[in-house]
């Protein structure tokens, strides 16, 4: 039994090594472990902080341009309907002169058409007189058996005219 206690005796110069090793192990883990793994940590924190705070940044981003189009879009939609609603006006406007230059033109051509009747049935009456004053005359020449002079002629043809 004696050989195996020195395995289960406890020698304090073996515990003051011991803790010795533990306390040198824990510095040298300390520095040259656990601060550059603390290290690397915060640096990559830090980086997903700031992955988040560029987020954040192109979000608002995103959010002001799409608020900014859609604000234009609408000024374009407005600005359209405005010249839809100019071209339609302009066109009613196009329409209402085109009918009223149809209806002047109309009426301009009948006015024209009843003139040239007039003067057609004027000159029909001035034909259908010199022709009845014609006969007459050559009636009475006939009847009086002789060429009667002009004042004769016309005196006896306005007479014949009136009657008819």
């Amino acid at each position: 039994m004696e050989e195996y206690l020195p395995f289960v005796s406890i020698d304090v110069w073996t515990m003051i090594f011991t803790w010795a090793n533990l306390i040198i192990l824990f510095l040298l883990l300390k520095k040259f472990l656990f601060k550059p793994v603390n290290k690397v940590l915060d640096e990559r924190a830090e980086e997903i902080e700031n992955s988040y705070k560029e987020a954040e940044n192109t979000k608002s981003e995103v959010q002001s341009v799409k608020a900014e189009y859609e604000s234009k879009l609408r000024a374009i939609k407005t600005e359209a309907d405005g010249i839809i609603k100019s071209a339609v006006e302009a066109a009613n406007r196009r329409s209402d002169s085109i009918v009223s230059e149809a209806n002047e033109q109309a009426k301009h051509i009948i006015e024209k058409s009843q003139k040239q009747i007039e003067r057609d049935k004027e000159n029909a009456m001035n034909e259908a007189e010199a022709d009845i004053a014609s006969m007459a005359v050559d009636i009475a020449e006939k009847i009086l058996g002789k060429k009667l002079d002009t004042n004769t002629d016309e005196k006896l043809i306005s007479d014949i005219i009136d009657r008819i």
